[in-house]
């Protein structure tokens, strides 16, 4: 068998190891990388998206060649509550994501590579091709794991166009003024030129949604409702992002057994929303500047940056915990616009994974949207254990 040895395999061409790989060849060129995708192109298909306050100046500077669309402001919408907040958003696209990555790598990026098996510095690919390295980083999506109690943010999305302008300005984040159901469900709208844009029905759930159907229904339900004729469905994306309730992170990250991860998989991602994006950023940059790239020191890095993100996200998992199990599924959007009706700078913060300790106190503060009783029940059980012993749900 063909036998090849690298600095460094990135195991799966998503979002944290293609980062990783433009940061990597941006600062260190002489390194032998190689990315190792699945599918036909790296990426996905997929829109990964963030708020302006989540990245400093240079975080956005070098990320802005990928940006496809960019929003001064955005808005939410409740049943008792519209707000247009001044933050602002971005966009990225998973062909433009692509199209990067194919540039900066070029030979050193494979595709249609079927992993079948891997450790800390070697990957066996399906067709019995041997490949070694100093590391690989396994970033090929989230996996189960007995050690964390999750919830669900189950969503699929379609790229419209529409015979006529819609008149959208701002991007939607959330319009939760429709029927609900077995969770939090909200309608999140992007919209890219005058007559296209994309449409996401999105739910809070405790268990993945497997009707895609009636997922596709309620889009265009929702853009009929809007007075939107859909003249053509250019693209769809589905997917499910962990919400984190409660885990164990050393039992967690003791199941890697040495082996480097990255994004969903290292747990690098905010446990209320799911976005990933800022923390990708940020791990691109720290693998970047490490002095050495052996599997056990990437491991090391890795490992310390997921913990102190850990440590940083108690209290998301205090307010999830809440969210899912506290009160009816179906009063779940209270949580949210009472959540919405606090300051533009508290959301920043809030989005940012940067709260204050006075910051956390006024989101407690006042009546609950939930039973009292059933919330502190909810908080209290912040291991996988005592969420056990105290519920008894699918999700676990």
């Amino acid at each position: 068998m063909p036998h090849h040895h690298y600095d460094l395999i990135l195991a799966g061409g998503g979002l944290a190891n293609g980062l990783i790989a433009l940061r990597l060849k941006r600062d260190r060129p002489q390194l032998r990388l190689l990315m190792l995708e699945q599918d036909g192109r790296p990426g996905g298909n997929h829109t990964w998206s963030f708020h302006d306050s989540d990245l400093n100046t240079d975080q956005h500077a070098w990320l802005a060649p990928l940006i496809g669309c960019h929003w001064p402001r955005h808005r939410v919408i409740f049943p008792n509550r519209e707000r247009l907040l001044r933050g602002g958003y971005a966009s990225l696209f998973s062909s433009t994501f692509a199209q990067a990555l194919q540039g900066a790598l070029g030979d050193a990026l494979w595709v249609n590579a079927t992993i079948a098996s891997l450790t800390p510095d070697r990957v066996t690919l399906e067709d019995g091709t041997q490949l070694t390295a100093n590391a690989v980083i396994d970033g090929r999506g989230s996996t189960s794991s007995p050690h964390l109690c999750l919830g669900y943010q189950a969503f699929l999305g379609q790229e419209i166009r529409l015979a006529a302008p819609h008149g959208l300005e701002e991007p939607v984040l959330m319009d939760a003024s429709l029927t609900q159901g077995d969770g939090y469900r909200f309608v999140y709208v992007l919209p890219f030129t005058p007559d296209t844009l994309l449409i996401e029905d999105t739910h809070y759930v405790d268990q993945p949604m497997d009707d895609e159907a009636q997922l596709r229904n309620n889009i265009h339900a929702y853009a009929e409702a809007k007075g939107w004729r859909v003249d053509a469905v250019l693209r769809e994306e589905r997917g499910v992002l962990p919400i984190t309730l409660a885990g164990d992170f050393d039992a967690f990250w003791n199941e890697a057994d040495g082996q480097p991860r990255s994004g969903l998989r290292a747990g690098l991602f905010h446990p209320t929303t799911g976005y990933s994006l800022p923390h990708a950023v940020r791990l691109a940059e720290r693998i970047a500047a490490l002095d050495e790239l052996s599997a056990p020191a990437l491991f090391t890095a890795i490992r310390d940056e997921a913990q102190r993100e850990w440590r940083r996200q108690g209290y998301f998992r205090l307010l999830n915990r809440m969210l899912f199990l506290a009160g009816s599924p179906s009063q779940r959007w209270q949580v949210m616009q009472r959540f919405y009706g606090l300051s533009e700078s508290l959301i920043e913060r809030f989005y940012a994974g940067r709260l204050t300790a006075l910051d956390k106190a006024r989101i407690l503060v006042g009546k609950p949207p939930v039973p009292l009783g059933e919330a502190i029940r909810a908080a209290r059980c912040s291991t996988p254990a005592r969420l056990h012993s105290s519920y008894r749900l699918d999700i676990l």
